[in-house]
């Protein structure tokens, strides 16, 4: 056996893991406890043992997801000399790697309450320090334009339209002009 220097995953990384591929794709509601002990290859009282409920369970993927989010974009931000761009440009690099961090993100935002508060409080921080001056509420409307663009491939395959590059390149520029604005 080769060792590759990674640690293996444990039980509750397997199961936050399958818990936010689980959310994200078919949805918190369609998910039951059952699906994602049986995509990690455990009984449903092992996932249980780690994450008593299936509310604990999201409020742990939910903070897990803020700090993936999180990373990348802070080091996207620390000393670009266009802040703006160079968020927007993570954050569509994260849209293309992980899609289904920002699929979680749009999930949580339309549970609303109490999920969606703990997506924002765990978040807040963050959104402070990367908008810089910014309003807040400008940061959450181009977040809100980004999870658009992300699943926006989603709904044009869903209709049959082959998204395109140029489109793409069109709505990142209205994007960063509205941040510009």
């Amino acid at each position: 056996m080769m060792e590759t220097g990674v640690p293996p995953a444990t039980t509750a990384d397997r199961l936050l893991g399958a818990a936010l591929d689980a959310f994200a794709g078919r949805g918190y509601e369609a998910t039951s406890l059952d699906d994602i002990a049986s995509a990690c290859d455990v009984r449903k009282q092992t996932l249980l043992y780690h994450y008593p409920s299936k509310d604990i369970l999201l409020g742990a993927v939910i903070d897990h997801t803020v700090h993936e989010l999180a990373e990348p974009l802070r080091r996207a931000a620390v000393g670009a000399p266009n802040r703006a761009r160079a968020v927007v440009d993570a954050l569509f690099r994260i849209g293309a790697n992980r899609p289904e961090l920002l699929e979680l993100v749009r999930e949580v935002l339309r549970l609303g309450p109490p999920a969606s508060d703990r997506l924002l409080a765990s978040a807040g921080p963050f959104l402070d320090q990367l908008a810089s001056g910014m309003p807040r509420e400008k940061v959450l409307g181009a977040g809100a334009m980004i999870l658009g663009m992300a699943t926006e491939v989603d709904v044009l395959a869903a209709v049959g339209v082959a998204p395109n590059l140029a489109g793409l390149r069109r709505r990142r520029r209205a994007l960063l002009a509205y941040l510009a604005d």
